[in-house]
């Protein structure tokens, strides 16, 4: 198999170490805003804002020009870059209002060192703040789940024999199908739910159902990230020219 790489862009390396790393800190936020430890919001707002930014012009990027397409898999330019688009939009939007947060309890006098009087006050207002943005973000939950249906049924997501590791794999496209189609139906299912924690005294098992989903799929969304540099870069060695 012979690849002419000048054609294409392959990304979504830094994509799935982004979303996986944006999950973590949901999750992490939220921990520190249960028990009132949140800290400063400026660094909260920062550390939503990298990924937010990747994943943007990534995301973007991939679904306006398909790069995929150019090396025969069309399809993965809709499995990688819309979802990555609009989850980089949403936490570019709660980085800014994080920080416009952080600059109204400035002048209203809050002392923003004192995590817990910071934590109290988002507590009351942040639900409020994110409910508008939490649809779209359970709409496109609902597409994760409907590209994970895909992944199954059209067995997608196989690597070629030629990229190290996943390449193993070759012969058996249901294993990967598989795999990856489950991280997506669980972060999709987490995306489906956020709005129902949204509220003054929201389900326990709820919360606990989107923790468990984006927790998982955060951590195998770094891992599998962070491993595929060492897979797309043996894949291209493997099919230069």
């Amino acid at each position: 198999m012979v690849i002419d790489w000048s054609v294409t862009q392959v990304y979504n390396t830094i994509m799935a170490v982004a979303t996986g790393v944006a999950l973590l800190l949901i999750i992490r936020f939220g921990k520190h805003l249960r028990r009132e430890k949140i800290g400063q919001l400026e660094g909260w707002a920062i550390g939503f804002a990298v990924p937010g930014f990747i994943l943007t012009i990534t995301g973007a990027h991939m679904s306006l020009t398909w790069p995929l397409a150019q090396i025969g898999f069309p399809f993965d330019d809709i499995i990688f870059g819309e979802p990555s688009l609009a989850f980089g939009v949403l936490l570019l939007a709660a980085a800014v209002l994080l920080w416009r947060k952080s600059n109204q309890f400035i002048s209203q006098g809050v002392n923003v060192k004192n995590s817990m009087d910071v934590s109290k006050l988002l507590k009351e207002e942040l639900p409020a703040l994110l409910k508008p943005m939490s649809y779209f973000a359970a709409a496109m939950g609902l597409g994760l789940i409907f590209i994970a249906i895909a992944g199954v049924t059209y067995q997608l997501f196989a690597a070629p024999p030629e990229e190290p590791i996943s390449g193993a794999f070759a012969d058996y496209p249901w294993v990967e199908a598989i795999f990856i189609s489950g991280l997506y139906a669980i972060t999709g299912l987490g995306a489906l739910l956020f709005p129902l924690i949204l509220k003054i005294k929201p389900k326990p098992s709820l919360i606990a159902i989107v923790k468990w989903c984006w927790l998982i799929a955060g951590v195998l969304f770094v891992v599998f990230g962070a491993m595929n540099y060492f897979t797309h870069i043996g894949l291209v060695v493997n099919t230069m020219e």
